[in-house]
């Protein structure tokens, strides 16, 4: 009887302790490079990614296109594929189907959020979600209407809600913010609006539940450490604060280093964001991560080397020519641990 109620108890340990054990999940950003199909839109302006365009965009290009994307999410986290992966630059529901049907993310059994938006080019931002780790709630949209620009269209701000895990409810907003055509200053106005529309959103989020775990991620054409990033969304690198409603921005410190996702006449500059409430970091009960988490992908394999022996982003186009390599941004990611 005695070594029974010991096996049981063995047992019982054995259970308890497999439970408590960490579990982590990757969280990750990537602007992908105009990931379009080859068929000519008459409602947008793809013309340039047909066979027929300036840009020769063949089936074999596309194909090659999807091949290469897929290499870099499935090996960001080499031990498991990431369990959310936001995306820019993608042309519609159909690349997304073509990119999660690919040989290297296919076991992942990516779920997907998407919404057409009125992009004058016809690029959308995107949610692809492990359907076994996060249990997709609803999606929607903060469409970008600029008052004084009625005619000027750019990418809605993307809105996903579900549960990570098995009881903690995330917000995760995509961004692809309006770029720096015309110059930087002149340009700014337009994503210090958009940084603006996503602060309302934010507050309306927080003002219902102050504690409500929220992640931000994207190309924002912006730095950490400007106007529209740090004044009007309010996303800096403050750690001296309590207040659960803060918002941390994992990837300043990394510009602070000289670090960036993007270069630009080898200058680099930090445009990916990935962005956290504090409530994900001052509390550990629950899914957590911590202030130093943020992290670009820099493998040697998706850069080539300038000839100053800088390794960059090795990009699909640049310009008219054509070079066949993955998008000339590196991706961005970072782990919540439970």
């Amino acid at each position: 009887m005695l070594k029974k109620l010991l096996f049981f108890l063995m047992v019982a340990l054995i259970a308890f302790s497999c439970s408590q054990e960490k579990k982590e999940y990757t969280i990750a950003f990537y602007n992908v490079e105009n990931l379009f199909d080859t068929i000519n839109d008459p409602d947008t302006r793809d013309d340039d990614f047909t066979p027929e365009g300036k840009l020769e965009y063949t089936a074999e290009r596309y194909q090659k296109k999807l091949t290469n994307l897929s290499s870099v999410l499935s090996s960001i986290n080499k031990n498991s594929f990431p369990a959310i992966i936001g995306l820019c630059e993608i042309e519609n529901r159909s690349v997304l189907d073509a990119l999660i049907g690919q040989d290297k993310l296919k076991d992942a059994e990516y779920g997907i959020a998407h919404t057409d938006s009125p992009d004058a080019r016809g690029i959308d931002c995107a949610l692809l979600y492990k359907k076994n780790e996060f249990k997709y709630l609803n999606h929607n949209t903060i469409g970008i209407h600029f008052p004084n620009e009625p005619n000027f269209k750019t990418r809605d701000i993307l809105y996903v809600q579900g549960i990570l895990g098995a009881a903690d409810t995330l917000n995760i907003f995509v961004n692809h913010w309006p770029s720096r055509i015309g110059g930087m200053e002149k340009s700014e106005k337009n994503r210090v609006f958009v940084a603006e529309q996503l602060k309302l959103a934010v507050n309306k989020l927080q003002e219902k539940n102050p504690k409500a775990k929220i992640i931000i991620m994207g190309d924002f054409n912006d730095e950490p450490n400007n106007k529209s990033a740090e004044e009007a969304l309010a996303a800096t690198n403050n750690t001296n604060t309590s207040n659960p409603k803060a918002l941390y921005n994992l990837m300043y410190d990394l510009k602070l280093e000289g670090k960036g996702t993007y270069n630009y006449k080898g200058n680099w500059n930090m445009l990916d964001n990935l962005i956290v409430s504090n409530s994900l970091i001052s509390n550990t009960d629950g899914i957590h991560t911590n202030h130093k988490s943020g992290r670009i992908f820099t493998e040697e394999w998706i850069c080539y080397k300038n000839p100053d022996g800088l390794s960059l982003p090795s990009r699909s186009y640049a310009g008219p020519r054509y070079f066949g390599g993955y998008s000339d941004h590196f991706p961005v990611y970072f782990q919540l641990s439970r």
